[in-house]
Order: structure tokens, then sequence, then C-alpha cells
């Protein structure tokens, strides 16, 4: 799934508080994409410091900017607003509060380009709405399951319908792990090798049970019940127990594989389900040898090496 297009508004109203904007004119350009929809493969210049040779989506304008552009001729500056507010330019940002001139100001009226003010100074403008931009542009996925933070890593629950995710996720709550999301998790690369995921505001704190029906999980447990998001690092996959190919399990190292999803291969576990597996403890071991693994300790390959130390020792000289 493509990231959607940005939108002064949208910037506007999702990081207004956390890098301190405030609309300076150029308001009938606030649903302009300014940002296009960003694919695989694009390379476009998102944001940096006034550049007239190579225009960046979002300029940024200082004090030693501004004063650039008032050390020019009239000419000359005219020409320097009228490139500023033309081209690619889709939004033009003053920082350290500078306040702007009265010809910017017209000039972003009259082109509908959005100029706006922030207090932070330019760096630590540019470095935020970086890191923001890499958020709201990032390559995003919906996978069907329920995810949760079990023992400290995030656990993706998946299955098909009626396997007992939903009922697996409550018990694990209760008994102190949190919830994620359910049913629908998004997940984010955020790194090569890194996905995070979090939950659709419209199904936040919300669990479905089949015969309870919707509950909402803060209002039951409180909000230490809740997690905002989660680095994925481990999927564990509910199967009847009749439909698992039984004899292809290896009794040593369980099923496990690899799921790709966003070009990131996450660990996979195939849990068989059947009646009196307790799989909420299960599911806690399973996060516990995850946490073992990436620490470099594998119990089956410890297992095989003391069966050999033994029979090395029953053998003798």
């Amino acid at each position: 799934m493509t990231s959607p297009p940005v939108t002064a508004n949208g910037l506007f109203e999702n990081y207004r508080e956390k890098l301190e904007l405030r609309w300076l004119a150029g308001q009938a350009g606030g649903e302009k994409t300014i940002i296009p929809e960003k694919r695989p493969g694009d390379d476009l210049s998102l944001i940096g410091h006034l550049n007239f040779i190579y225009p960046h989506r979002i300029q940024v304008l200082g004090a030693s900017e501004l004063d650039y552009l008032r050390g020019l001729g009239k000419n000359s500056y005219e020409d320097a607003l009228k490139h500023l507010f033309g081209g690619d330019c889709g939004m033009v940002i003053l920082t350290a509060d500078e306040p702007p001139p009265e010809r910017m100001r017209e000039m972003a009226e009259t082109s509908a380009v959005p100029l706006l003010g922030s207090t932070l100074s330019s760096e630590k403008l540019i470095d935020h709405l970086s890191y923001y931009l890499s958020k709201m542009l990032a390559e995003k996925v919906v996978v069907h399951g329920v995810f949760i933070d079990v023992m400290g890593i995030g656990v993706l629950l998946t299955g098909e319908a009626a396997v007992g995710k939903s009922e697996l996720a409550l018990e694990l709550i209760t008994r102190g792990h949190y919830l994620v999301a359910d049913d629908a998790p998004e997940f984010v690369a955020t790194a090569p090798d890194t996905l995070q995921g979090h939950c659709p505001e419209a199904l936040r704190d919300f669990l479905e049970v089949r015969g309870l029906g919707v509950l909402n999980i803060r209002a039951m447990f409180g909000d230490s019940a809740i997690k905002r998001t989660k680095i994925l690092r481990l999927v564990v996959h509910l199967m009847p127990m009749e439909r698992c190919p039984l004899n292809e399990l290896d009794r040593l190292r369980g099923n496990r594989n690899t799921r790709r999803i966003l070009d990131v291969d996450v660990p996979e576990i195939l849990l068989p389900v059947a009646p009196g597996r307790n799989l909420a403890v299960l599911v806690e071991a399973a996060a516990r040898h995850h946490v073992l693994l990436h620490h470099g300790y594998d119990a089956a390959e410890d297992f095989i090496s003391r069966q050999q130390r033994i029979m090395e020792e029953k053998a003798g000289p």
C-alpha cells in the first residue's frame, strides 16, 4: 500500500503543536498536495533550506535566507519570490519566529502556496519534519490478526476466522500483557528490517470476542492494558490440530518459518490448536524463546550438544 499524498492542512493538524506551527498566509492552498503520493523508487526532494536550483517541496527560510532575499535588488527580489512561490514548491515555512515580509505574504496569497511560521530553529524544524514525513510517507499494510505486546515484544496472532485469536488475546491481557490492535493492525516499514504496528483510530481500545461482542479493553483493564504502538518481532499462526501437518513438525525446533511483510522477514511459529492446550502459556513461552534466540541461545542446539557429549562420554576412549 502506497502512502497517501500530504496536504498543508493535514500536516498542520497532525504536527501543529510538535512543530509549533502557525499559519501566516496562503490558507487557500491548504488542501493542495504539497507532497504527492510516494511510491517505491520515488526520489523526491522533500524539505530543506531555501534552494532555487533544486527546489524542495517544503522550503525552509530562517534569518540567513531572509537576509539574503532582503539584500537583493528590487527586480531580483521580485524574481526570487516568483520562483519561490511557483514551480515545484508546495509550502514555505519561516523559522525562529521570523516575521514574513509583506510582499511574501502577498505572493503566498496570490499563488495559494501555504506560508507557515514556526518558533523552532531551521535545523530543528528540518530534523523533526523529516522524521514525521518519513512516517507519513512510509509504505503501510494491514494484516488480519490480533497484535499484542507479550513479554516486551510485539506478537501478531494470525489464523483463520473462529480459530480463537481474540479469546487468546483476552487471556493474555488478563495475564498482564498489552493489546495493540485487534482485527486490522496497520504496519509501517520504519527501517529496512523493522515493522512498526499500530491500531487504526476507529478500532483503538476495542477487542471483539465471539459470544461477548465488542469489549473496550481500556475501560475494563485500565490504560496500562493498551500499547499505542509496537515493533513486530514474532508471528504466531494458529491452526486447528487436525489440519496441522504433524508428520512435518520438527520435534526439536518446532515449526518455525518466516513471513515476509513489506519486504521484511518476520519469524513465524505454527501453533496447533486443540482442546486442553493452554495457548496463553504457549505464546508466552514462544515469546521468551524468541528473546533467547535473539540473544544467541538456541535450546535445540544446546540439547543436541548435550546428547552428543553424553554419548561420547559413554563410548569412552
